[in-house]
């Protein structure tokens, strides 16, 4: 289990961890004997909680119980953000080459672990071993581009007047936090901590409830590669938490990254408190099929994107617009989603693993239902499906859905599932206006063998993240994660130099320092006109 994972001085092999929802909603729970807990890490040790209210970690894909994962108390939640605010203090004043020097030794212990943090994801979120370890690397890659911080970090310097320079550098904010999300247990908590220690800050994380599990193996790793104790402080739980650290007033920023209730709350209530706050929401990600295409090429692309990670991503492509005669194209899709296997993520021929919990299960079958009631014809219907040896594992095969309308529920919703809902227009325009119609502004595709249809596409388009035959353009970290309108609150974006420029604050010095100081014998009383 996690706790003797966590006393090795190398994390090898990994133990399960996950959760239903918020803890609030079950009644007080009669512990089994022999399950472990996930224990809170402050001030660089991993400390036992003394709360009474649990919340219970399943696997998946049996529904074995795991672990418990603690409603972290208020005295705790204190301690933590008092363990962060006296480490900042410290931690602030340490060389940005030093900080550099830690972020350098933190990506080359994830990278030697990276199998056993994928591993552990496997049993705690479901996902395949191959995904998983993408969910670690595309996280270390933003740990890598951390390490050029000495360069994103750099200030601005000029000479205003005789003797006299204006310049501004940046300053860390103090103590900040992360909200984490269950869909990538390491990825998502690696575009929070890494840079907000570099850029000199502390933080608080709180992971999903759900997969705790990454994030503690990461904590460990972030204490082996240097960083001082408090500087990195984990604390547990579901709303009473998320509450706490949007009123903590020691707490400065805050990013999040999940459902849109829980970051519209996040967001309102953290700024009416004086924070900053960056929000990553919810999704109805697009593609584009015009009939130009390379048909076998899009097809796999769409296939991979729609139904891999169980569609549990923010980024996958959810909803496939078929331009002219596309829609006679699907029949082949449908083809290529019914050979994909369900089934254990560690199993190697695995392409789609549970989803995260019984309810999410429910959530999607009612809502493959929905699209049918509406109208709809369900081409390729995944519910039902058994895994052998799995049987009470939480699995949904991948489903398409045809002739979907705007109004449907299915279209509506963010399904979360492996589900593509596919609309039938006859132009490019039709698309492009059915999309930027949409709330949402994630991510987007189209798939042309046009260069001027790529062009007006790219230019038109009302979205944050465009991929062109590409069918999930998350950035890498050089640049910054970009999705827009109703998918993002907040200003800035995570990672690459925005995202350093949400964990640190400009300073403007001007200074004069007169080469005749030595002969000046009379004070000035007029206006300063720098000139």
């Amino acid at each position: 289990m996690i706790s003797s994972i966590l006393s090795r001085s190398s994390l090898q092999r990994i133990s399960p961890i996950v959760h239903r929802s918020f803890s609030t909603q079950f009644p007080a729970l009669q512990r089994v004997a022999g399950v472990e807990t996930v224990k809170n890490y402050i001030n660089g040790k991993f400390v036992e909680s003394k709360t009474d209210k649990w919340i219970e970690l399943f696997n998946p894909a049996t529904q074995e119980l795991i672990g418990y994962v603690p409603e972290t108390t208020s005295e705790e939640l204190k301690e933590a953000t008092d363990s962060a605010a006296a480490a900042a203090k410290e931690w602030r004043k340490a060389s940005v080459l030093a900080r550099q020097r830690v972020m350098l030794d933190l990506q080359y212990l994830i990278r030697q672990n990276q199998d056993a943090i994928a591993e552990n994801i496997v049993q705690e979120q479901g996902k395949t071993f191959v995904d998983a370890k993408g969910d670690v690397f595309r996280g270390l890659q933003v740990v890598e581009q951390g390490c050029a911080l000495t360069n994103m970090l750099m200030g601005e310097k000029l000479t205003v007047a005789k003797d006299m320079e204006t310049y501004m550098y940046r300053e860390p904010l103090g103590v900040v936090a992360g909200i984490c999300p269950f869909n990538f247990p390491a990825m998502i908590p690696l575009w929070m901590f890494p840079l907000a220690i570099a850029a000199g800050n502390s933080i608080i994380m709180k992971p999903s409830e759900r997969d705790p599990g990454a994030m503690m193996m990461l904590a460990k790793l972030a204490a082996e590669a240097g960083v001082p104790d408090g500087v990195l402080n984990i604390v547990h739980g579901s709303v009473d938490c998320v509450n706490y650290i949007c009123d903590e007033p020691q707490i400065k920023a805050i990013s999040f990254v999940g459902s849109d209730r829980a970051g519209e709350h996040i967001y309102t209530r953290g700024n009416a408190n004086g924070k900053r706050v960056q929000a990553n929401l919810g999704a109805k990600n697009h593609a584009v099929l015009l009939p130009d295409a390379n048909k076998q090429s899009a097809l796999n692309s769409i296939a991979g994107a729609a139904f891999g990670a169980a569609g549990q991503r923010c980024m996958a492509l959810s909803t496939l617009i078929c331009v002219g005669e596309t829609k006679n194209w699907l029949p082949d899709l449908v083809e290529r989603a019914r050979q994909l296997k369900v089934g254990y993520g560690m199993d190697p021929e695995t392409d789609v693993g549970p989803l995260i919990t019984v309810q999410s299960k429910e959530r999607v079958e009612r809502l493959i239902q929905s699209g049918k009631d509406e109208g709809a014809e369900v081409m390729l219907d995944g519910r039902g499906i058994v895994v052998k040896g799995y049987e009470k594992g939480n699995f949904v095969g991948p489903t398409l859905i045809n002739n979907v309308t705007t109004d449907m529920e299915c279209y509506r919703e963010e399904i979360f599932g492996p589900v593509l809902v596919c609309l039938h227009v006859d132009t490019l325009d039709e698309a492009i206006e059915l999309i930027n119609k949409n709330p949402y502004g994630n991510g987007t595709a189209v798939f042309t063998n046009s260069g001027p249809s790529a062009r007006k596409f790219e230019h038109e388009i009302d979205v944050g993240q465009v991929g062109i035959n590409v069918p999930i353009p998350v950035p890498v970290p050089p640049f910054s994660f970009t999705g827009s309108r109703g998918s993002i609150l907040g200003d800035m974006n995570f990672y690459g130099k925005s995202g350093l420029l949400f964990y640190t604050k400009p300073k403007t010095v001007t200074s004069l320092w007169k080469e005749s100081d030595s002969e000046h014998t009379r004070a000035a009383v007029s206006m300063p006109t720098m000139n």
